[in-house]
């Protein structure tokens, strides 16, 4: 099978690499300045784990090839107003929005989204940076710069939020994974849950909404999409073109794991759809030390991305999966005490959803 070159090397790329061992593929997770001679990239497949780069004489000569997998789609998806404007194009539901232009614009945007917006930049702003919450009295919060660059929405009162992670392969097939439910504070994902069998309603417009985006792009692999659950419907917040944070937990909850099922999909390789029989969840180590205490648990699967550990950035994460939802409760309330008090929020939010989602595996 061919290699697979993927350009970034964070634990995305990291954690493609492991995936391929089992089956055979060799994958190479690079940097963005890495030297052309040392990667094999003109007999590889090429994919990323990220949207956006720079140019760099790797990154250039990386684009003229046309093995890279998706790579007119990746400048469309990661901008947030060529992106907001395919949703419309398809007549997905997403947050009403506007694109920044200047300061003028203000006193329309307010009358036609209400008093309370967010403004997001155009191009990265993920985990929180480069987005703001806006109302009449804090509009001199914005940066001058802002101006042309960024899009406006509507703040949505929604009372959830979840994601689909799906795949797609050359032929056009796609699969997917249950919903997974999300916790975010201070716009980065904390925690997350996914149930055997999920809502039905809204896992089918979830798949529904996602497989029309991929295949409009003719995207092929992996793709996330992000959503706000407003009443008993979806409004789309965010697509990535990749593997996705929220889909860590398929690693020990799934037959195949979103990061194998990228690799199947771009090497045109069978893609079944993954089996699911436990409730996952999944705890982002953000900023927080090894503690190996957390390895006492016997549900408790430590994925550590061997980084510098900084205020604010993800580090590892955590998987506890079991088909016993009292068990992974316990295990939680164990755990907590070797958590920084900060996951406290997240770990009660965690149990919330244990017993207030149908269990229908039981």
């Amino acid at each position: 099978m061919k290699p697979i070159c993927v350009l970034g090397n964070g634990q995305l790329g990291r954690m493609l690499r492991q995936a391929g061992e089992p089956i055979g593929i060799s994958v190479y997770p690079i940097g963005i300045d890495d030297t052309l001679e040392t990667i094999p990239y003109q007999h590889s497949i090429i994919t990323a784990e990220i949207e956006r780069w720079p140019e760099t004489p790797l990154t250039c000569e990386l684009a003229r090839q046309p093995s890279f997998i998706n790579r007119d789609i990746f400048p469309q998806l990661a901008d947030r107003l060529p992106q907001k404007q395919l949703l419309d194009s398809l007549s997905l539901t997403t947050a009403p929005w506007q694109p920044l232009i200047n300061q003028t614009q203000w006193p329309q945007l307010f009358t036609e989204l209400g008093d309370f917006v967010i403004v997001k930049c155009r191009t990265g702003g993920y985990d929180g940076r480069g987005q703001w919450r806006i109302t009449p009295n804090n509009l001199s919060i914005l940066p001058a710069e802002i101006y042309g660059q960024a899009i406006v929405e509507k703040a949505i009162p929604f009372t959830g939020e979840v994601s689909l992670v799906g795949a797609r392969n050359i032929k056009g097939q796609c699969v997917f994974y249950p919903l997974t439910y999300n916790l975010h504070q201070e716009g980065m994902l904390r925690a997350s849950i996914a149930f055997p069998q999920p809502d039905k309603k809204l896992q089918t417009q979830a798949e529904l909404m996602l497989s029309t985006i991929m295949t409009t792009l003719n995207y092929v692999g992996v793709m996330a999409m992000e959503c706000f659950i407003l009443n008993d419907k979806l409004l789309i917040n965010e697509l990535a073109p990749r593997v996705h944070n929220s889909g860590h937990w398929t690693q020990n909850g799934a037959s195949i794991s979103q990061f194998e099922l990228h690799l199947r999909a771009i090497s045109n390789l069978p893609i079944p759809t993954p089996n699911i029989d436990t409730t996952a969840v999944m705890i982002n180590l953000i900023g927080t030390a090894l503690n190996p205490a957390w390895l006492s648990l016997p549900l408790v699967h430590l994925h550590w991305y061997e980084k510098d550990v900084r205020p604010a950035r993800k580090v590892g994460h955590l998987n506890l999966c079991s088909n016993n939802w009292q068990a992974i409760n316990n295990s939680l309330k164990t755990i907590q005490p070797l958590l920084p008090n900060e996951y406290k929020d997240s770990i009660a939010w965690l149990n919330t959803k244990l017993i207030h989602v149908p269990r229908h595996n039981e």
